[in-house]
């Protein structure tokens, strides 16, 4: 009787650690089946959906870097260049917030003291610029979206997501750390004329065109060009202005390339 007491222990040992093995090696196996909780759409076969399993990770309390390395992100560390290049392969840390930001003295839609107001100093400057060309000319442009933070965009992918689903929100929201906007180089404007919203009809407006036109002159460009999403991942925004600095504005506009065709970086 003993050695079948003995055997059974064996027996038992084995499979506890046979499950630990399993949940250490193969996370997955962790996942929430999705017809039961809408909340994860996460696929165990092929490729894993990126959102669910960040947030299965976090769930984890796995680290942020973890996460990049699975997805091969990297990591900008130059977080000064105004030439930084910032899309879905190329992160920020989740703690960088600009050293200047500064509020232009431009139009807002709204009124709040918001931390959207704000971009770095070089970047306010250059857009009170253009929007005072453009007033002069009779184009009158109004901010509404600049600086935000790794922890506001990382709500603002979640709600889009929730609401659009995943397939939608990757074409034109970015994850939280992948956003131009936490860099303060970045401002979406739009006009009267496109209803005060942020819509692709912005780039048919009087003032969209002129934008397009003139953006470059004080060192901005049309981020995400029409026709170039695969380069880019996202699609169209004829309104979200980025600051990139005169010289290499220039010469992007006069191309019609990306950023990233310019950095080489594609």
């Amino acid at each position: 009787m003993r050695y079948l007491y003995i055997f059974l222990l064996i027996i038992v040992l084995s499979c506890l650690a046979y499950a630990s093995y399993v949940y250490i090696e193969f996370p997955n196996n962790l996942v929430k089946n999705t017809e039961e909780d809408p909340e994860y759409t996460v696929t165990i076969s092929g490729s894993t959906d990126l959102l669910g399993r960040e947030l299965l990770l976090m769930e984890r309390e796995t680290s942020f870097n973890q996460i990049n390395r699975e997805f091969k992100v990297h990591i900008i560390e130059d977080l000064d260049d105004v030439l930084l290049l910032v899309n879905r392969r190329r992160a920020l840390p989740p703690e960088y917030v600009p050293e200047d930001l500064a509020e232009p003295e431009v139009r807002f839609t709204f009124d709040e003291q918001l931390p959207q107001r704000l971009l770095r100093e070089q970047a306010a400057e250059a857009l009170e610029k253009l929007f005072q060309t453009a007033e002069e000319q009779g184009i009158y442009l109004f901010a509404v979206s600049g600086y935000r933070s790794y922890e506001r965009q990382e709500s603002i992918f979640a709600f889009n997501w929730q609401t659009h689903g995943e397939e939608r929100a990757n074409q034109f929201s970015a994850r939280a750390g992948h956003s131009e906007h936490q860099t303060g180089l970045a401002m979406d404007i739009t006009s009267q004329s496109a209803g005060f919203q942020l819509t692709q009809d912005f780039g048919d407006t009087e003032e969209g065109k002129w934008v397009a036109e003139n953006a470059a002159e004080f060192g901005f460009i049309i981020r995400y060009l029409e026709g170039k999403e695969e380069i880019t991942g996202f699609a169209y925004e004829p309104w979200h202005l980025r600051y990139v600095g005169v010289e290499a504005a220039l010469e992007i506009a006069e191309q019609g390339i990306t950023l990233e065709e310019y950095l080489n970086w594609y």
